[in-house]
């Protein structure tokens, strides 16, 4: 069987599967059923845990904090020096765009890991022309 290839996954999609409100909520229910090998951004982590501790409290921060450790083949990639400086470089280019910190790691990644797969309910992670699902 060919190996599955590696996505990005994007803090909307981890909010959309955990959150039953979502409009999208189904697909990544179903995606994240069978998953690829995944990565992501110490920074997603971040976006997601604050998420859920601002929308609901602070056990539905902890799930999705279980949820993501309980994830088999999730890469999380840390946010050091040179990554603050990939991600600031991005952001100047892309400088006409609404792009978080969060989202310039996460396209450095893609770029870097060659992903070329963003599971994201945000449209500025095509900016690298990686087949956005949505």
């Amino acid at each position: 069987m060919a190996r599955k290839t590696e996505c990005y996954a994007d803090t909307g999609a981890f909010i959309a599967f955990l959150d039953r409100s979502d409009s999208y909520h189904g697909l990544f229910r179903r995606l994240f059923s069978n998953p690829p090998p995944l990565a992501t951004s110490a920074l997603v982590l971040a976006e997601g845990h604050g998420w859920f501790l601002r929308r609901y409290d602070q056990r539905r921060a902890l799930e999705f904090l279980n949820f993501v450790d309980a994830l088999p083949a999730l890469t999380i990639e840390e946010f050091d020096g040179g990554a603050v400086k990939a991600a600031s470089r991005l952001l100047k280019k892309f400088a006409d765009q609404k792009l978080t910190l969060a989202d310039a790691h996460g396209l450095t990644m893609m770029s870097d890991r060659r992903i070329t797969s963003c599971w994201s309910t945000d449209r500025h992670m095509t900016l690298t022309g990686a087949t956005l699902v949505t």
